[in-house]
């Protein structure tokens, strides 16, 4: 009998053979999945995110929602309203999109704050409150937002509180040219399956609530644990660890990160076969947890430094156990 590990590789190879170019993309997102968390990702158009979660979705059984983020949207077409039924002479909850296990938040920095706030309660408690009343969530719910790093016209930044909310900030590149060669094959190659229903792994949704009871029972040291933390604690006062960064960082990193480091670190490790998490599990994960929570001084953005500069030299900073 196939094991659950088994599955979720099984899951995480044939999801490479449909969204070609971005392994990074599909194992993190199968990592943002197994942690209980939420994945912002940003990337060219083009780049199949759109695709990427609308495949998982398929391949574990369960209800996908898309959500086009525009500029005239209302928090109600999100979390959906209490309408009216003159036949019962009352008010009746019609719930929105957000109401499913995968949700796809599309192009979500080209609505205004008010609109994406809509999300906050949705991602951090699992419920929506409408009208007085509490509606939960499904046990299993993703939310996977969008945003194009090309076009700034028209776009709102998303407030530091929600992007908090995301275990992951993952930035996707163009694929290369044999990875190029292969989309045009596989594209050919849909037209005479749209559904894409050739070589297509099936997934319960029990088989994701199992898998994350499994990885909890990865170990991780004392002395990889206080890796960990170092990680965090530096960046907010970095100036302890490396000269060159002092005067870079406004606000380090919350204790969420450290959370989303410990979950994500014991997934990476338990995907690569291993019931102990290493130095290396936390590097591999470490920039897309802790670059959307690290805000930088105006002089450290004026002289072109980014987030990702900043974890890196915290990585040559900090010694390893």
């Amino acid at each position: 009998m196939e094991n659950i590990r088994d599955k979720i590789l099984s899951l995480k190879q044939y999801m490479e053979t449909r969204i070609i170019g971005q392994e990074d993309l599909v194992k993190k997102l199968i990592i943002t999945l197994l942690a209980d968390g939420h994945a912002l990702v940003e990337g060219a158009p083009g780049l199949a995110k759109t695709k990427a979660i609308k495949t998982l979705s398929q391949s574990v059984n369960a209800k996908y929602n898309r959500i086009q983020f525009t500029p005239d949207l209302l928090p109600s077409d999100i979390t959906g309203s209490d309408i009216y039924v003159a036949d019962k002479s009352e008010f009746e909850f019609r719930p929105g999109p957000v109401f499913a296990n995968l949700v796809l938040a599309d192009e979500i920095n080209r609505a205004p704050a008010k609109v994406q706030s809509a999300l906050l309660e949705a991602m951090a408690e699992r419920q929506v409150s409408i009208g007085g009343k509490r509606y939960a969530l499904p046990q299993l719910f993703m939310v996977m937002a969008t945003q194009n790093p090309i076009e700034q016209e028209g776009t709102y930044n998303l407030p530091e509180a929600q992007l908090d909310r995301f275990l992951m900030y993952i930035k996707i590149g163009q694929p290369d040219a044999a990875a190029e060669r292969k989309i045009l094959k596989l594209v050919r190659g849909e037209t005479a399956d749209p559904e894409n229903t050739a070589g297509r792994v099936s997934l319960s949704i029990e088989d994701i609530l199992t898998a994350r009871k499994e990885v909890q029972n990865v170990h991780m040291s004392e002395a990889v644990e206080e890796y960990l933390v170092q990680l965090v604690v530096a960046t907010r006062n970095p100036e302890k660890y490396s000269k060159k960064l002092a005067g870079q960082v406004l606000y380090g990193a919350s204790p969420r990160a450290t959370i989303a480091l410990d979950r994500a670190a014991k997934i990476n490790a338990w995907i690569e076969g291993r019931d102990y998490v290493t130095p290396e599990d936390i590097q591999a994960i470490v920039y897309d947890v802790l670059r959307h929570r690290i805000i930088l001084t105006f002089e450290a953005q004026a002289e072109g430094i980014d987030t990702d500069t900043v974890i890196g030299e915290l990585l040559k900073a900090v010694p390893l156990p």
